[in-house]
């Protein structure tokens, strides 16, 4: 049973550095088709590449560093701030950059 959960998490981990690696060439395709580079798409890349090395991670050392699952949400919070439009009301970006600093 033990060998079963162990295969499960490990195919799960393979479709998920798939669909990574996937979304990570898509979206320097598009930065080549506009091209036009902006920080919220050099932050997004970074976020594949957070995800695809918590991957290996996890495949080589099967347990995951704490480390990677923060960068990949302090990124994600990141990037939120900078397509926020600046019409939006102060507060939501006190409280985003409250949530970094958690």
């Amino acid at each position: 049973m033990k060998e079963i959960i162990r295969l499960t998490q490990l195919v799960g981990a393979a479709v998920v550095l798939v669909a990574t690696t996937i979304a990570f060439c898509l979206e320097i395709l598009k930065m080549a088709n506009v091209q036009s580079i902006e920080l919220a798409d050099l932050l997004l890349l970074f976020i594949y590449l957070e995800v695809m090395g918590m991957v290996g991670n996890y495949w080589s050392n099967q347990s995951i560093r704490l480390t990677y699952p923060l960068f990949i949400a302090i990124t994600a919070l990141s990037r939120l701030i900078i397509l926020q439009k600046k019409d939006t009301d102060a507060s939501f970006l006190i409280f985003e950059s409250g949530a970094i600093l958690l």
